[in-house]
């Protein structure tokens, strides 16, 4: 009787583990609706790439991709929850650099290791941040910038989106290099650091492009510099910080998709494929473009060296300039 329970068992065991098999086989999926989560509140830059995306990727596989909203600890909660999930293809994450490289740095626990945890798949995007002035300020130029800094050490505000954001660290970054120290003040998210901006409350930032074109374009802010290594197709009269005399500030703002680490290499490959043609959708593309955006379209093995190096930088730059998380 024992016997024939194990092997009833058994057989189970056999039958669970080919379903799974099948479920992650690349030929057959996706076979249901696919999860994108995004660890940040809807509306979002990364929110608005995760779900261009998912429209295409659905139309093309055939199958619903859904894009689900997990706000919490700086990303963390949301990419916790992806690690945690089958490596089938049917969990992925969508997130800034923040979860990927930053937060490990910043949080006393974080709920997932960065270099183990995750199939890298591909970068859509990225974008450089702009330095930008106050409407009442006076710079207009890195070295008007920097002046009024070495003239008023510590106390010439920056906003950022909050610890540890992209913009953040550009400011940090922009100091180091430039022997200044400025003031930090970190919101909750970006767009009260950018409404406090045209209100003159703070008197610079380094915002993310996207995020005040439309300001700049209207005169309502000053752009000063770009932090990419090139200028920005959408700002060409802008110069970078290197133009400019600043030297290794380059920082840009970019979104990464990753799934649970054990993806089969066959359906990584399928993934990937179906995430590149997605970003590369001449629709998709062009309002990516038009927001200032960035077509990077990475793939995986050039992502996951890519995470790798960027990892390593911002520990650095958060050891040596000693940021908080608070």
């Amino acid at each position: 009787m024992f016997l024939k329970k194990l092997l009833l068992v058994a057989s189970a065991c056999s039958l669970a583990f080919a379903a799974s098999a099948q479920t992650a086989t690349p030929a057959a999926w996706p076979e249901k609706p696919v999860t994108i989560v995004v660890p940040f509140p809807a509306g979002g830059s990364t929110d608005m790439v995760a779900r261009a995306m998912a429209v295409h990727m659905g139309e093309k596989l055939g199958q619903n991709f859904v894009v689900d909203n997990r706000p919490g600890a700086t990303g963390t909660l949301g990419a916790g929850m992806v690690k945690r999930a089958p490596a089938d293809g049917y969990t992925l994450l969508v997130s800034s650099l923040g979860a990927f490289v930053v937060a490990p740095h910043l949080l006393k626990s974080v709920p997932y290791d960065a270099l183990k945890d995750f199939d890298y798949i591909t970068v859509p995007v990225q974008a450089p941040n702009v330095l930008v002035a106050a409407p009442g300020q006076k710079a207009r130029t890195v070295k008007d910038v920097i002046a009024q800094l070495k003239a008023n050490p510590g106390k010439v505000s920056f906003a950022s989106s909050g610890n540890g954001s992209s913009d953040h660290l550009s400011a940090e970054v922009f100091w180091q290099q430039s022997g200044t120290e400025g003031l930090h003040i970190p919101y909750k998210g970006g767009a009260p650091a950018i409404n406090d901006l045209l209100g003159g409350q703070v008197e610079f930032s380094f915002q993310n492009v996207n995020a005040v074109l439309q300001h700049i374009r209207a005169g309502k802010l000053h752009a000063i510099a770009v932090t990419g290594d090139k200028r920005s197709p959408v700002l060409p009269d802008v110069p970078t910080l290197a133009e400019s005399g600043v030297a290794g500030a380059e920082v840009y703002s970019w979104q990464g998709m990753a799934a649970p680490k054990g993806l089969p290499p066959a359906l990584k490959k399928k993934l990937s494929d179906a995430a590149i043609a997605a970003i590369n959708d001449p629709a998709v593309k062009k309002r990516m473009l038009d927001q200032g955006l960035e077509i990077v379209a990475s793939t995986p093995e050039a992502f996951t060296a890519y995470q790798a190096r960027e990892f390593a930088r911002w520990k650095t730059v958060i050891e040596i300039r000693k940021i908080t998380a608070d």
